[in-house]
Formats: C-alpha cells, sequence, structure tokens
C-alpha cells in the first residue's frame, strides 16, 4: 500500500489503522495530531480510522517555535476570561537545544509560550518533542502560525493544532514577505474572521494602525498584537505613538509582539501602557540566554510599576529637587 506522509512516498503493509501506522513508524499518537486528506482525524478515532493506498497524511506536533514565581502576584491581567500573572510571554524557538527553552522559559517567569506547528521528522521519529521538556501542564501553550502567507494556510494549521492538543487560545499572523515578515492584515482579517467563527480564541499579531486593530476587536478577537518593530529585528519600539493609540482605542489586552531587542526595549512597550510583551529573538539570540530571560522578566515588570505609578511631566527648562529657601 503506497501513502504520502508528510510529502514523503512510503509502502507500508495494509490496511492499517491511523493509531497502527503511527505505532509502525515510531511515532507517540498521543503527542501528534493526523490530517487524512485534509481532513483532520480526531483522536478518538485513530484506532478505528484506517488508511487506504494513495492517502496522504500529514503528521504534525509543536516545536519551539508557567507558573514562575513572580513579584508582581497581585497584577494580572486575563485573555479570553483566563488570569495570568506574569505579563511576559515568551516564544520556544532558536535555542540550541529543548533543555537551554526550558532554562531559559524558567527563568523569565513567563506562563504563556508560542509554538509551531511542523511536521513530525519521520526520518527519526524517536528525537525528543518540546512537550518532553516544557510541559503544557505548566504552561499555556499559544499554538501560532508562523511561516503561513495566506488566511488558508493559517486557519489549517491552527485546525491540526487544536487536534494535536486541544486548545482553542491561539496566536494568528499571516505574514505578507520574507523580507520583512510584515503581517498582510486583509489576509489576517479573512483568517481571523474564519477562526472565530470556528470557536477560536484569537491573538492576533498585526500592524500598528489603530482603525485595524479596532477592526479585529469588533470582529471578536481577544488580543491585539502590533508588531514594535520587524519580527527578529531587535530595532525596538519604533512606533510608540501609534501603539499608544492602539491602547486607548481598544478594550481588549494589547500585547507588543516582534522587534524587541533588549530589556530597555520592553520597558518602553510597558511604559507605553501595554498589556504585555512577546519576545522570543532577544534571549534566545543573546549570548546568555537564561540571564536576559531573567532580565527581560524584570524589565517588564519594571516597565508596568512605572506605568502605574505615573512618570513625572516633561518639563524644558531645569526644576530643581532641593528647596531653595533656607540657602547659606
Amino acid at each position: 500500500m503506497k501513502l504520502v506522509v508528510n510529502g514523503e512516498d512510503r509502502e507500508v503493509a495494509g490496511p492499517l489503522s491511523v493509531e497502527a501506522l503511527l505505532v509502525a513508524i515510531g511515532i507517540d499518537p498521543r503527542k501528534v495530531a493526523v490530517e487524512l486528506n485534509l481532513e483532520i482525524v480526531p483522536k478518538s478515532t485513530y484506532a478505528a480510522v484506517t488508511v487506504a493506498d494513495g492517502d496522504r497524511l500529514e503528521i504534525v506536533h509543536f516545536i519551539g517555535g508557567g507558573n514562575a514565581e513572580t513579584t508582581m502576584s497581585d497584577d494580572t491581567f486575563e485573555v479570553a476570561g483566563r488570569t495570568f500573572t506574569s505579563r511576559l510571554l515568551v516564544g520556544t524557538g532558536k535555542y540550541k537545544d529543548f533543555e537551554e527553552t526550558a532554562r531559559a522559559i524558567e527563568a523569565s517567569g513567563a506562563e504563556i509560550v508560542t509554538v509551531a506547528v511542523r511536521r513530525v521528522n519521520l526520518s527519526d521519529p524517536s528525537q525528543p518533542m518540546l512537550v518532553d521538556y516544557v510541559s503544557p501542564k505548566t504552561y499555556t501553550y499559544l499554538p501560532n502560525t508562523a511561516g503561513c502567507y495566506s488566511a488558508d494556510e493559517a486557519v489549517r494549521t491552527l485546525r491540526l493544532a487544536r487536534e494535536a492538543g486541544g486548545w482553542d487560545l491561539v496566536k494568528l499572523e499571516v505574514l505578507g514577505d520574507q523580507k520583512t515578515l510584515y503581517p498582510n492584515m486583509p489576509e489576517t482579517l479573512a483568517a481571523a474572521k474564519a477562526l472565530i467563527k470556528d470557536g477560536f480564541k484569537v491573538m492576533v499579531y498585526c500592524s500598528d494602525d489603530p482603525i485595524q486593530a479596532k477592526t479585529l476587536e469588533d470582529m471578536g478577537c481577544v488580543a491585539i498584537m502590533p508588531l514594535g518593530s520587524l519580527i527578529g529585528s531587535g530595532l525596538g519600539i519604533l512606533n510608540p505613538v501609534t501603539i499608544r493609540l492602539i491602547k486607548e482605542s481598544v478594550k481588549v489586552p494589547v500585547l507588543v509582539d516582534a522587534g524587541v531587542g533588549t530589556a530597555s526595549d520592553a520597558a518602553v512597550a510597558m511604559e507605553l501602557g501595554c498589556d504585555g510583551v512577546l519576545l522570543n529573538t532577544a534571549i534566545a539570540n543573546a549570548k546568555d540566554p537564561i540571564r536576559m530571560a531573567r532580565a527581560m522578566k524584570l524589565a517588564v515588570e519594571a516597565g508596568r510599576l512605572a506605568y502605574q505609578s505615573g512618570r513625572m511631566p516633561r518639563k524644558f527648562y531645569a526644576d530643581p529637587s532641593s528647596p531653595l529657601a533656607g540657602l547659606i
């Protein structure tokens, strides 16, 4: 029996159930999602659904794309009815290995981690998976659509993600081109509409446009995630005015997504009044990712405290700190 599995031709003895096929390949059925001829196979039916000659299958899992102690446990924020203490969300990609990924996430104090959906490596299905190091029982997995350039790709990816792990809180990003990784807003709007109709709770990466942000909120997105600057650029917050306008124009949480390069960038985002910051490269590509993760944790907390405290007014002249009366 000839099959196409994850884009590769494969011959197997048949007939086989989906479950039997996974076991034969060496894959734990509990850790993956399966699409059979473009239709998702529910996990509960793996043993009953059989594959036939000529069938095409996609087998995917989560890759690197917590309830850790914090010092601001009384300052929480809410997304889609879920309450979180840490306002720092981190990605799980670009680390040297899963062990470093796990250590960095723990140091960051993050409770939400983004994960990408990718094909299982059929040549070596025994390779470790992210879930073996970063437990979805400890952290809230946020499946994202990194690498998707159309609404159809994004919707298909997140439907598979939901089947793999059962999560309906997702991060949507639909990219415009490979050079800028800037969001394609028409495709983003189309994907958001389809996903919301399908029961997903959508946190959405978008341009720094207050009008688009309000449109996404009105559609039913549960969080707006404008870019600070280009993904992976480390350029920092290039658009503080428009991000502040977005924060003032919507009621759902606003989280800066992309462009943060160092701790001061994260603090700036929080001082603007944003509800949180999502970053990956700034930690993963640092010379010492574990220390940088802790720096980002402290920066987000410091920026939040500064925003809550209310900064002093800017002046165009000096104002001495010490009283002038009683000078000798």
